[in-house]
C-alpha cells in the first residue's frame, strides 16, 4: 500500500506520515528531498525549490507517475508525503490503483495568518527548518501564499472526490482524523 499525503506547507503533512509510517512499521520518503535533488544535483531540469508548489507537482509529475506504478507493481509499502503532488494529477491513478493508494491532502484555508505564522516559530523544532533565518514578514507572506495554494487544492478536492483535511482549527485532532481515515 501507497499512502500519499499532499497539501500545503506546514500543514502537518510531515507529522502525519511520520507517524503513519512509524504505526505501520514502512518507510517515509518526503517529496522535498527529490524536488531538493533536482534543485542541487540536476538544475538542468528546471525542477527547484523557489517554484511554486503546484509548479513543482507538474514538472515533476512524470518522474513521480513512473516511480508510483514502479512501486505498486513490486508491491511496495511506503508513506510519501510533500507538496509536489495535486489531485488533479493523482485522480487517473487514484481510478486505477485504488486498491493499492490511499490518498489525503491537507491545508489551512481557514487560518489566521498571525497566529499561523506564530505557530510556525513555535512548533519549529530549529534543526535546519528552512524558515529558521527568515523574517517574520517573510514567513507571513508563505503562510499568506499557503492559504491561497489550500484553497486550490481544497477546490480541486471536491472536483475529484478526494479527501481534504483542513487543519486551520484543531490542528492535531484533524492530523488525528487524517491517520484514521488513511489508516482505514
Amino acid at each position: 500500500m501507497l499512502y500519499l499525503i499532499s497539501g500545503a506547507s506546514r500543514s502537518g503533512k510531515s507529522i502525519l506520515a511520520k507517524k503513519i509510517a512509524a504505526n505501520k512499521g514502512i518507510p517515509y520518503l518526503s517529496l522535498d528531498w527529490i524536488m531538493m535533488g533536482f534543485t542541487n544535483g540536476i538544475p538542468e531540469y528546471g525542477i527547484h525549490d523557489k517554484l511554486f508548489p503546484d509548479e513543482i507537482a507538474e514538472r515533476l509529475w512524470g518522474f513521480l507517475k513512473a516511480m508510483l506504478e514502479s512501486m505498486i507493481y513490486i508491491k511496495t509499502d511506503c508513506v510519501i508525503e510533500g507538496e509536489a503532488m495535486l489531485p488533479e494529477l493523482l485522480v487517473e491513478l487514484s481510478k486505477e490503483y485504488k486498491e493499492e493508494l490511499k490518498i489525503c491532502f491537507l491545508g489551512f484555508t481557514d487560518a489566521d495568518i498571525d497566529q499561523k505564522s506564530e505557530e510556525i516559530r513555535n512548533f519549529s523544532d530549529n534543526t535546519n527548518d528552512w524558515l529558521e533565518d527568515k523574517s517574520d514578514a517573510y514567513i507571513a507572506d508563505h503562510v499568506k501564499n499557503m492559504i491561497v495554494h489550500s484553497k486550490q487544492i481544497r477546490r480541486s478536492c471536491e472536483e475529484n472526490n478526494m479527501r481534504y483535511l483542513d487543519t486551520s482549527i484543531n490542528f492535531l485532532d484533524t492530523l488525528d482524523k487524517a491517520e484514521k481515515y488513511l489508516m482505514a
